[in-house]
């Protein structure tokens, strides 16, 4: 099995990050999220002083104002989508493990036939459903999904993913910008 991270590996950037800067363009009363999110963020960021899942709690208080999020996904799938590419080029039934949002993901990842694992929220209400879907998470629900898998490739831009790396046969680290993959670090 072959599996990739989306952010930073498949994707050009953060799409959890591009979509909140995409509604906030598009839905200006999302920006009265940003004193509470901002604080969440250096607690979490600067402080650890609260986990990436309180954080994301935090930042998805934003869902609730976007009047039409089935709408929303398609027009920002349309302007970003062009934001995969780079030296990976997974094939269909390949699995994507992310900790973005699964409805964020689901759609763009089903045209491409890729399987994916990703943290649950309510695209309606903002409320996190389970742990963030990073570090050794990804292994449980990879666990939890395919009981039996066997990682014979691993792809990931983040040294967050130093647990998925470890169990597969070949890891590799992705370098968008300069196009290139290299043996995962030791």
């Amino acid at each position: 099995m072959d599996i990739y991270d989306f952010d930073g590996t498949l994707y050009r950037g953060d799409s959890t990050a591009d979509f909140f800067r995409w509604c906030l363009r598009r839905h200006p009363r999302i920006a009265r999220t940003i004193p509470r999110t901002s604080i969440a963020a250096a607690a979490c960021l600067g402080l650890h002083a609260i986990d990436k899942t309180r954080f994301k709690s935090s930042l998805y208080r934003f869902l609730p104002l976007v009047p039409d999020m089935q709408a929303e996904l398609v027009r920002f799938w349309h302007a970003h989508e062009a934001n995969i590419k780079g030296p990976c080029h997974p094939k269909p039934g390949d699995l994507v493990i992310s900790a973005s949002p699964e409805f964020l993901l689901r759609d763009v990842c089903a045209r491409r036939g890729l399987e994916l694992i990703a943290s649950q929220v309510d695209p309606h209400t903002g409320r996190v459903l389970g742990p963030n879907c990073s570090g050794a998470e990804k292994i449980a629900r990879l666990h939890e999904s395919y009981p039996n898998a066997v990682v014979e490739h691993f792809y990931s831009d983040s040294h967050n993913d130093d647990p998925l790396a470890a169990i597969a046969q070949q890891a590799f680290m992705v370098n968008i910008p300069k196009n290139t993959l290299a043996p995962w670090p030791n």
